[in-house]
């Protein structure tokens, strides 16, 4: 009798602690709700219409989605954020774990300052950065300019002006500027590894590269998941440095997808323009969550 009463008195406190944690995440559902869910929803039933932005919508089901898939601008604006992506975010893990690797020593006053160095980019303004990298790229910019100074002319060319050249600056400032922002996650974890590792590494007489691979990589893979996700967020999002650059040209050859929707939801196509956010959407939903997937797969995850 007494260890039934003792039962329920558990289930009954167990039940209690329930409520009080849905009570508790109560606000954050609303909020999730109302800055997300509703939206999404809404944004959906837009992209089924044909909508200016101003007069009423007019339903016309999935034809917005069918002139997408025969749009050869907008093809080539979801190629473009594709190839960003697949490029960008590699580059920005590499180059921040090289940067965490080289200065993770924090006794040195220089290592500091050139932590700070790095990362300092990563907290101007996109767009800013952006102007200011094309007023050295542009035609008869400083690059320029001082490459025919060290008698290497032969380089010169209006490099925005070419698709693949511009394409590949744009990656390439991107990459300098937020690597500073993987380096920090990725020294953050690197200090979190606990010391005993790397003593047992050095009694096994564990060379650096072997300490690199057996005891500092499985020590930071959570880093690497934070990382690599927000990177493919962030480059699929791409736009601020892309419309400082190139505005998208030459002609709509470095158009990425954020830059299309805007000019799309302004130039009086707001339901179109909606249906490419959801493609947009999707493709960023389906990498983000196979790599979720995997890493939980192979007991990776954050």
């Amino acid at each position: 009798m007494g260890q039934g009463l003792e039962e329920r008195e558990l289930i009954g406190q167990a039940m209690r602690r329930l409520k009080s944690e849905y009570f508790f995440a109560l606000p954050a559902l609303v909020i999730f709700a109302i800055f997300f869910i509703y939206p999404f929803i809404n944004g959906f039933w837009l992209s089924l219409t044909k909508w200016n932005g101003y007069t009423d919508p007019t339903f016309i089901g999935l034809g917005n989605f069918s002139a997408i898939f025969h749009d050869e601008r907008a093809l080539n604006a979801i190629r473009n954020t594709v190839i960003f992506a697949l490029i960008s975010t590699p580059l920005l893990n590499l180059l921040g774990l090289a940067y965490a690797l080289l200065l993770e020593n924090t006794h040195s006053r220089a290592v500091k300052v050139a932590r700070t160095l790095v990362y300092v980019p990563a907290i101007i303004s996109p767009l800013i950065m952006g102007y200011v990298w094309f007023f050295i790229m542009k035609s008869g910019g400083t690059a320029q300019q001082l490459l025919q100074n060290i008698g290497l002319g032969g380089l010169v060319s209006d490099w925005l002006a070419q698709p693949a050249v511009a394409l590949g600056l744009i990656i390439a400032v991107n990459t300098w500027q937020f690597s500073g922002m993987t380096m920090v996650i990725y020294l953050s974890a690197l200090e979190a590894v606990p010391h005993e590792l790397y003593e047992a590494a050095d009694v096994d007489g564990a060379n650096y590269w072997q300490k690199l691979i057996h005891v500092k990589l499985p020590g930071i893979t959570s880093a690497i998941t934070i990382n690599i996700l927000t990177n493919i967020i962030g480059s699929l999002a791409i736009f601020d440095v892309i419309v400082a650059l190139t505005d998208g040209g030459p002609g709509y050859a470095t158009e990425s997808l954020s830059i299309y929707i805007m000019r799309m939801s302004y130039g009086g196509s707001t339901g179109y323009a909606v249906a490419v956010a959801m493609v947009m959407f999707l493709i960023t939903v389906v990498p983000v969550m196979a790599y979720i997937l995997l890493t939980n797969k192979k007991g990776l995850a954050v």
